[in-house]
């Protein structure tokens, strides 16, 4: 079993940055990928960053240039720096982690999120 807690969440002006982290119970780099997502009571859970266990990333459109997703070692976490966060970026943030197990079974694991919230 694999417990992931989001932190860092908070409410920011357009503009500014937050910083959520991602603590994980499993090895951070012993997953074959983790990422952000975002749900909104209007959009479905959505993909916002993942990272792959050899370290390739992917973002959303809505977030590249803005959203760096990464691994902290030190920690054992998985981290989203957001930088110049826009209202549409208001969501309730998942971490997720996903584990490969006999076969082509995959295994995903999922936080309880935290709110980030943009606005004036």
């Amino acid at each position: 079993q694999v417990f992931l807690q989001e932190s860092g969440g908070g409410s920011v002006q357009p503009g500014g940055s937050l910083r959520l982290s991602c603590a994980s119970s499993g090895g951070i780099f012993s997953f074959a990928s983790m990422g952000w997502y975002r749900q909104t009571p209007e959009k479905p859970r959505e993909m916002v960053a993942s990272i792959t266990s050899g370290g390739l990333t992917d973002y959303a459109d809505s977030v590249k240039g803005r959203f760096t997703i990464s691994r902290d070692a030190a920690k054992n976490t998985l981290d989203l720096q957001m930088n110049s966060l826009k209202p549409e970026d208001t969501a309730v943030y998942y971490c997720r982690a996903e584990r490969h197990g006999k076969g082509w079974n995959r295994n995903f694991y999922w936080g309880q999120g935290a709110q980030v919230r943009v606005s004036s």
